[in-house]
């Protein structure tokens, strides 16, 4: 019995202790656990650990920074200098200023006249010569004819053959014809608190948006503010045209987009010199085609709209002197249409015959008021009768 014990006694030992032994080799064999140990302390840095290593042990993905675009050095606008404001000439004198030019083209009229009523003999062919030249210069039939009557009574009558009486009597049948007296002043002042208004009509290629402008700087030169309205929207160019012209001067320009409706542009004009208090409005309306009934009705549409806001106080009508008698046509119809106070003759110191202005003015009633005498800003005259007669007759 107790040999069995001591057995068993002995058997639990041995499997304890062989438990124990192999429970020590196994943990021996077990990896060391994730802690942390303390690096080892030496006189060097511890080397860093590469940086995708750090990356992947904190689990994120570092892309490498953007490099920063280079600075563009800001652009420099250069802003070019206003145009200076100019001071034109007043209207005063300019005609006779420019007498030179006129006299270029209009004194083979003059001469031709003079010589041949000078001549010895004044017979028939005489006298129909000259009734000849007076209708090539464009004086017209009727006038012509007139012309030639009242020499003829004249030079019989009071026996003149002497150049300078016969220079007279030339020079007081061709002022009755233009008329001396005739009232010519384009009416700028403006009435009370509203301004004077201005409209300018005519065909394309007349001179008409350069005659607007060449206005303006006449009434600047007279002391007048002035308002320009670019109702001439049809047509781009004119509308930069007249800003070009209204900077000059100092003179605003009213305008809209292109194609937009003319009868606003010029109704917002007026409107604008009313605020400001301006003595005078110019406004450039579409070149018409006097042979289109629609864009003459649209003319005369861009005069009614004005007239709500102000009475319009002159129509000019813009001819080409080299025109001729198709010159003449385009005056009656632009005569129906709005009214016409008053013609500018441009291009008079070219290949022009003066005569245009006898026979446009006997046609519409209406006087010549304005003459442009070359190309230069400031050679737009008022006209005079007595300076145009004078000049023709002179050598």
């Amino acid at each position: 019995m107790d040999i069995t014990l001591l057995a068993v006694v002995a058997i639990v030992v041995l499997l304890l202790v062989v438990g124990g032994f192999f429970l020590v080799r196994t943990q021996r064999s077990v990896p060391p656990s994730k802690e942390k140990t303390k690096p080892e302390v030496t006189g060097e840095a511890p080397a860093a650990p590469p940086q995708e290593d750090r990356e992947r042990d904190e689990g994120t993905v570092r892309t490498p920074p953007a490099k920063a675009p280079p600075e563009e050095e800001p652009e420099v606008s250069v802003i070019p200098p206003e145009p200076a404001v100019e001071t034109p000439p007043p209207s005063a004198g300019r005609m006779v200023r420019l007498r030179a030019r006129l006299a270029r083209s209009q004194s083979s009229l003059g001469q031709g006249l003079l010589n041949l009523l000078s001549s010895d003999t004044l017979d028939e062919d005489t006298w129909e010569e000259i009734e000849d030249l007076l209708i090539t210069a464009d004086i017209g039939v009727t006038s012509a004819t007139q012309i030639v009557e009242n020499l003829r009574t004249r030079v019989k009558v009071l026996g003149t053959r002497g150049s300078e009486e016969v220079r007279a009597l030339l020079r007081e049948e061709l002022l009755a014809q233009i008329g001396a007296d005739t009232d010519r002043l384009v009416r700028t002042e403006p009435h009370g608190d509203r301004p004077a208004v201005i409209m300018v009509v005519g065909v394309n290629g007349t001179g008409k948006t350069t005659t607007t402008g060449k206005l303006a700087r006449v009434l600047v030169g007279d002391g007048r503010s002035v308002v320009l309205g670019a109702a001439d929207t049809f047509r781009a160019a004119a509308t930069e045209q007249l800003q070009t012209w209204g900077s000059r001067v100092g003179a605003p320009v009213v305008a809209k987009e292109e194609g937009a409706d003319p009868a606003s542009v010029a109704f917002d004009a007026v409107a604008r010199a009313t605020d400001d208090g301006t003595d005078t409005v110019i406004i450039d309306t579409a070149g018409r085609l006097h042979t289109k009934a629609g864009l003459m009705d649209e003319l005369g549409k861009v005069k009614r709209v004005v007239e709500k806001k102000s009475q319009v106080d002159e129509v000019l009508l813009v001819l080409d002197a080299t025109t001729g008698q198709n010159g003449l046509r385009q005056a009656r119809v632009f005569g129906e249409v709005v009214n016409v106070t008053g013609i500018a003759l441009t291009k008079l110191d070219g290949t022009a015959k003066g005569g245009i202005i006898v026979q446009v003015q006997r046609e519409l009633g209406v006087p010549v008021k304005l003459v442009g005498l070359g190309e230069g800003p400031d050679d737009l005259a008022p006209f005079d009768a007595e300076v145009f007669v004078d000049t023709i007759l002179t050598s």
